[in-house]
């Protein structure tokens, strides 16, 4: 056996391994992906092979909670990708406004930032007291981070910047308080936000949502996962829902693909049929 086949193996292993102790199922990440962080992690870490590292990991929480945060992907900002946003704002949010109340699922939120970016923008759209968000990650200490809604100043001017691109209808800066190096959301934003733990390759899925947003999440899914996750999606939206997928992300030739169509060209913003099961 060659050093590349005995790690794939080691990653079998240990990934089946969490699966059984923890309940995180890795065992259908894109190979390539997944060996890529693991081997990061080891690289950081004190342990010179994954079979070395696995019976620790399996019985230290806190140990695999380290290799959590390396292999799964934590990067967020406010509006990121404007153009999504102002698609949203201009589509999307019009059909929301005919309903009396809308439920609103944001899968693989991170840290929050976008979870807060679309609270801003039913905000500012009228909507306040009318929608619930329903923010969830698979990694409990992000959701922890995502609940406090504080974030390093030097990152506001790109947030900004993201926010007047996305069709702002306001001063940004009416969204936090500035404190030391640190930038504190507005309270009142949380008032609508639910921010829980998700795992959206074993857990359920959440009933009648009018909005679902899982954006540059199945990226590191492989092909059987990403078909489980998207069936998760959809039978948790109603029809006439909106399916909001990540820049890189598509229905396209994916089972679910015929009860849909996108909003308006690469925005990756799709809406389910009526009368589609």
């Amino acid at each position: 056996m060659t050093a590349s086949e005995l790690i794939d193996l080691e990653i079998k292993l240990l990934t089946e391994g969490i699966f059984q102790v923890y309940g995180y199922d890795f065992r259908e990440y894109a190979e390539a992906s997944l060996r890529r962080r693991m081997t990061q992690w080891l690289s950081g870490s004190a342990f010179a092979t994954l079979s070395e590292a696995q019976s620790r990991l399996l019985r230290e929480p806190h140990l695999f909670e380290n290799l959590l945060r390396g292999i799964t992907v934590n990067v967020s900002e406010m509006f990121r990708d404007p153009s999504f946003f102002k698609a949203l704002r201009e589509r999307v949010v019009p059909h929301l406004k005919t309903y009396p109340f809308v439920k609103i699922w944001h899968a693989g939120c991170s840290t929050g930032e976008e979870a807060y970016s679309m609270a801003i923008l039913l905000r500012e759209e009228g909507m306040q007291g009318r929608y619930r968000i329903y923010a969830t990650d698979i990694d409990a200490e992000v959701i922890r981070k995502a609940q406090e809604g504080i974030y390093p100043l030097q990152e506001l001017q790109r947030f900004t910047r993201n926010y007047q691109q996305a069709g702002g209808k306001a001063s940004f800066a009416d969204y936090y308080t500035a404190r030391y190096n640190r930038a504190i959301i507005e309270p009142s934003l949380r008032e609508n936000l639910v921010f829980a733990t998700h795992n959206l390759a074993v857990d359920a899925d959440f009933g009648e949502m009018h909005l679902i947003l899982c954006r540059n999440v199945m990226i590191y899914f492989n092909q059987s996962l990403k078909e489980k996750v998207l069936n998760l999606l959809h039978s948790s939206l109603v029809t006439g829902g909106f399916l909001c997928l990540g820049a890189k992300e598509s229905l396209s030739h994916r089972r679910i693909a015929d009860c849909y169509h996108e909003i308006s060209p690469r925005t990756q913003i799709y809406r389910r049929h009526y009368g589609c099961p």
